[in-house]
């Protein structure tokens, strides 16, 4: 068998790296959002694009995917990696804190656009069942396109950003339902597409085809409960004894690609399986890491997902029928945004607030192409039109930052209506909104956690021993796994709204990596660090901490202190003498501290200075 080939059966794959490494970046450069890269990708490296001019020119071959169902079998993956994120994501906190435009606004805009979205397709001609699965497919937004763009436009934190974000997570907790619906109206089609009704004689039936799906999922949550943890915690030992990030990463993706696997062998679809997943590890203390291993994968996959998506986008049927097409795709974006002004209204949201939610969330998202397909497969939407449609909602996702555009100007003339929400209603909570952060939770960590607790202050802590974690976690501490000298983590774990952080490790260096790590994110946090001695604390005070606190260096002085005293030595000349000692020391932490700042006295040797 030969082992060598041509390279031919990499170049899909190298053209698909091309694209992410010079036409995604230069979509950044242009302030563009990198997903329309992907997508502008897709159709330039297609089919219709480059690949047109291979007859005149065949080394442009080189430079297109000829293997499209290659890509769109990856691009299953990136879905699951979407929705696995968003499972981590994911919490009852996040939840109640947004109820009322999570289960309010958010889920009342999923079933309004569905059933106005359905009725035009019934309209159309479509029989009943397919148009409720074009329906669904349709109401739904792209969370991968438009939180990124209201993140560039520094929208995420305005009351529009929390009112967008909202509305997004309850359609991302429609997708599942909307997936097993769509297997039940499967089930209840008779006749195939063809007929504009279903017999209910067969709800039954139909309802029984769930059983091997739901007995499958009961079995995913069963074991996901009693083999995660533990195969996290032996993977996390393994990483402690020095055997590398790479097993936490393979874990990761196992998780992810084996709860699909599992999912679609119980009938359920691979995002399911990810997503529950997902919400299963988000109890568990490997959450952040998990997150940070996952990330660079999601992105990647979920790239060549839109890329699937640019290259399946027929040209020769857009200019066929144009006028349907963008026809399509524009009553699908205008009532879409006109369903969610009207009930963001309702809601209680003002005219400014309601215009940009509305037209940033008119388009379709991503999930169009999963519900869809999944209707494909399960035979009840019309190849044809379902095409059809697929093409009018990939040109609609096309259009969000145009539509972000559009509401940037439409703001400027339009005045508020009415009082906004009040904040408490709107607020995104961050994972350590206001808390302290504790780096190690060891003796030392575990004594601060419980004087803070005493004093009412929230803390959250992060210790890269697995033992000691779990430790934690098991009496009731808000204690996390990770690796804190890792910037990513610090950002996962909420360092951007944590009020203080106190690194408790008894390892130097590793308390100057965690310093040096929470300055370049934040330099204005408080922050506190455990030193081994004068010399390190000095050292940390040049790295720009708060306090140092010198374990040796304070022990020694209270021994001495204590044992002058015992000795007879007259107390005044042993205080004297102790001062002296901190005088100088607290000379040494000034003279290292960042631009000589003698106007702040460090607080690490004041313990004694009260007697």
């Amino acid at each position: 068998m030969a082992i060598h080939g041509d390279g031919g059966e990499y170049k899909d794959l190298v053209v698909f790296l091309a694209a992410a490494g010079v036409v995604v970046p230069l979509f950044n450069r242009l302030k563009i959002s990198p997903v329309l890269g992907f997508l502008a990708a897709g159709v330039l490296l297609g089919p219709d694009g480059l690949a047109r001019l291979a007859d005149t020119a065949p080394w442009l071959s080189w430079l297109t995917i000829s293997d499209a169902a290659q890509i769109r079998s990856l691009s299953e993956l990136g879905v699951a990696f979407l929705l696995f994120m968003i499972g981590l994501e994911l919490s009852w906190e996040r939840l109640r804190a947004m109820r009322r435009l999570v289960f309010g606004l958010g889920l009342t805009q999923v079933a309004a656009c569905t059933v106005a979205l359905a009725a035009v397709f019934v309209f159309m001609g479509q029989p009943l069942v397919s148009a409720a699965v074009l329906g669904m497919g349709l109401a739904l937004s792209s969370t991968a396109v438009v939180m990124p763009v209201m993140a560039e436009r520094g929208r995420i934190k305005t009351t529009a950003g929390r009112a967008t974000f909202s509305i997004l997570l309850a359609q991302d907790l429609a997708v599942a339902p909307i997936l097993i619906t769509v297997t039940v109206l499967a089930a209840l089609a008779v006749g195939g597409v063809g007929r504009d009704d279903f017999d209910p004689a067969v709800l039954g039936p139909a309802l029984l085809t769930l059983i091997p799906a739901a007995i499958g999922l009961a079995l995913l949550v069963v074991l996901g409960r009693l083999v995660l943890r533990p195969m996290f915690r032996s993977v996390a030992r393994a990483k402690a004894r020095g055997q590398g990030q790479e097993m936490f990463i393979a874990a990761s993706l196992l998780v992810v690609v084996g709860a699909g696997v599992a999912a679609q062998a119980a009938g359920l679809s691979m995002s399911l399986g990810a997503l529950i997943a997902g919400l299963l590890l988000a109890e568990t203390e490997f959450r952040r890491e998990v997150e940070i291993s996952i990330e660079p994968f999601k992105g990647l996959l979920l790239g060549v997902f839109f890329v699937g998506v640019g290259i399946s986008l027929d040209l020769d049927a857009v200019a066929a029928d144009p006028v349907a097409v963008f026809g399509l795709a524009a009553l699908l974006t205008l009532l879409k945004a006109g369903l969610i002004f009207g009930m963001a209204r309702l809601w209680g949201l003002n005219n400014r607030t309601a215009i940009e939610t509305a037209l940033v969330l008119g388009p379709a998202g991503e999930f169009a192409f999963v519900i869809l397909g999944a209707g494909l497969v399960e035979g009840i939407a019309s190849p044809a039109f379902t095409q059809t449609v697929l093409i009018a909602a990939t040109i609609s996702i096309f259009t969000i930052p145009l539509m972000a555009l559009i509401a940037d100007r439409l703001l400027q003339r339009v005045a508020p209506a009415m009082p906004e929400l009040p904040p408490e209603a709107l607020e995104v909570p961050s994972a350590t909104s206001g808390q302290v952060l504790i780096v190690g939770f060891g003796r030392v960590g575990r004594l601060v956690g419980e004087m803070l607790t005493e004093h009412g202050q929230a803390f959250l802590a992060i210790d890269a021993n697995p033992a000691t974690v779990a430790k934690g976690r098991a009496e009731g501490a808000n204690v996390f796994y990770g690796d804190a000298g890792r910037a990513e983590m610090l950002v996962r774990c909420g360092i951007d709204t944590a009020r203080a952080m106190v690194v408790t490790m008894d390892a130097p260096t590793k308390v100057d990596e965690v310093v040096m790590a929470t300055r370049s994110l934040r330099p204005d946090l408080i922050l506190i660090a455990r030193a081994r001695d004068h010399k390190h604390a000095a050292r940390l005070y040049a790295l720009g901490v708060t306090d140092a606190v010198p374990e040796t260096t304070e022990a020694s002085l209270q021994l001495a202190e204590n044992t002058l005293v015992d000795l007879g030595v007259p107390m005044g000349l042993v205080l004297a003498s102790i001062h002296e000692r901190r005088d100088a020391f607290r000379r040494i932490f000034q003279e290292a501290m960042p631009g000589n700042e003698h106007a702040r006295l460090p607080r690490a040797l004041h313990s004694t200075l009260r007697r």
